[in-house]
């Protein structure tokens, strides 16, 4: 009986390494997305007053963690009853991540820039309709990365067990959620600790220095978020074109890999970019 536990035990310590070891990699394939994640929801739980920037923050969460709960299991079924799904849905979602990250680099070079929102005061009378407004933009593009998050860590387990994907999934889908949104929440209030060393040091001294450099780093660490975000989406783009369609993937064999990548992401993201633009002028034009 005793040799029968001991086997359990060992059996469910297997398991885990298993799982531990697919997380890693799933992790890894997803961290292009992640990072677009949280650079997109840094920006979105900031702009309100310093006492709803939690809360919100908290909204989108909870937003994000129901996302999950709902992507999760259908993932799930279509690759246990339709697999040829998940390939095809990676390589649609790898042409709308091209496109993103494409479209955030062409918004950059040839369009205006957009006119700064201004800073939330003590008086608006329809803060409660921005917030949800807000709240709802930043669980929908949740969603739609979250569709991609767990595909793609889906795709890093699908010759395992179903134990080892439903686990490997849930795992990533966790971290996705907590470790994105912990890490939004350190950032949006960098502003806030800042002020008060500044307040608290009289403005003199080493507290002061501290206080000044994080109120000045949130807005540089948001744009170099952005930054690496929209690079990390071609990159991700690309990796999925590269290891879901076989002619890509004996393409270019002596340039390396990230190369490679980055420049099939590049590629798609200018296409279908090209594709959307043309669309929007023929609509205008059949609307006239």
């Amino acid at each position: 009986m005793a040799s029968g536990f001991f086997a359990i035990l060992d059996d469910i310590a297997a398991l885990m390494d298993d799982v531990a070891l697919a997380a890693k990699v799933a992790t890894k394939k997803t961290a292009g997305i992640l990072g677009d994640d949280l650079a997109v929801n840094a920006e979105k739980a900031t702009g309100f007053l310093s006492s709803r920037e939690i809360p919100v923050l908290w909204a989108i969460t909870k937003g994000s963690l129901l996302n999950k709960l709902i992507i999760v299991p259908i993932a799930l079924l279509l690759n246990a009853f339709f697999p040829v799904a998940i390939k095809f849905i990676l390589v649609i979602g790898g042409f709308y991540l091209a496109y993103e990250g494409v479209e955030k680099i062409v918004e950059y070079l040839f369009h205006k820039k957009k006119e700064v929102h201004p800073a939330a005061t003590e008086v608006i009378e329809d803060a409660a309709l921005a917030e949800k407004a807000k709240v709802k933009s930043a669980v929908l593009t949740d969603f739609i990365l979250s569709v991609e998050i767990v595909i793609i860590a889906l795709g890093t387990a699908l010759e395992s067990s179903i134990t080892i994907q439903i686990l490997t999934v849930s795992i990533v889908a966790l971290i996705a959620t907590i470790g994105v949104y912990g890490i939004v929440a350190l950032i949006v209030r960098m502003d806030d600790l800042g002020f008060r060393l500044i307040k608290n040091s009289g403005e003199k001294g080493i507290l002061n220095f501290l206080g000044v450099l994080l109120v000045k780093a949130l807005p540089i660490i948001i744009k170099i978020l952005a930054v690496v975000g929209t690079i990390a989406l071609i990159l991700v783009s690309g990796g999925i074109f590269v290891h879901n369609i076989p002619f890509l993937h004996h393409l270019f064999p002596s340039i390396p890999s990230i190369i490679t990548e980055f420049g099939l992401g590049l590629i798609a993201g200018l296409i279908i970019v090209g594709l959307v633009l043309l669309g929007k002028k023929l609509y205008y034009l059949l609307r006239k």
